[in-house]
């Protein structure tokens, strides 16, 4: 849980204030900057909860994505490209889960030069024990209702678009 900052006053909204005084009204600079935020929030409240299973929450996505595969493994440049991220990441998070026992990496038998990784049954045990904690806390967005939720989604939705994350089309 992040340490409250208890101001007397939105710091992003006086901010703000400032920003149009200056240069404008600039509505992107207050949104990106209640966003940043809002992350760090998020990130530290999530972190917390995991860190009791010696993860983070890049240790935890991956564990989740390793037990949506048919097979419990995938290819590790698979997992870099479903988390979006660099694969020198996705090294550093499967060998810090192997190190824990929570995944074992296996070679490819359909490519000889890569590598599996796979979730082992104390990864599943670990990867379910966070999962339910994360739920019963909302991952952090308890103070947002079903709606407000889905509206945040389809909201960030074309900003993962325009970013070029996958096609626009039907949401699957």
């Amino acid at each position: 849980m992040p340490k409250p900052l208890s101001l007397s006053f939105d710091p992003i909204a006086r901010a703000d204030e400032h920003w149009k005084q200056r240069w404008g009204s600039v509505p992107s600079m207050a949104a990106i900057t209640s966003i940043m935020r809002a992350q760090q929030i998020l990130l530290s409240e999530v972190d917390a909860v995991v860190k009791p299973y010696g993860l983070t929450f890049a240790r935890y996505e991956a564990l989740v994505l390793l037990t949506f595969s048919q097979r419990g493994a995938l290819p590790m440049s698979k997992i870099g490209e479903r988390l979006m991220v660099h694969p020198t990441s996705v090294t550093n998070t499967v060998d810090r889960l192997q190190a824990a026992g929570l995944v074992e990496k296996q070679p490819n038998p359909n490519d000889g030069r890569g590598t599996l990784a796979a979730i082992t049954g104390k990864g599943r045990e670990v990867c379910d024990a966070a999962t339910e904690k994360l739920m019963a806390m909302d991952f952090g967005l308890g103070v947002y209702d079903a709606g407000e939720l889905d509206e945040i989604f389809t909201l960030l939705r074309p900003l993962r678009v325009a970013a070029g994350d996958f096609p626009d089309g039907p949401a699957d």
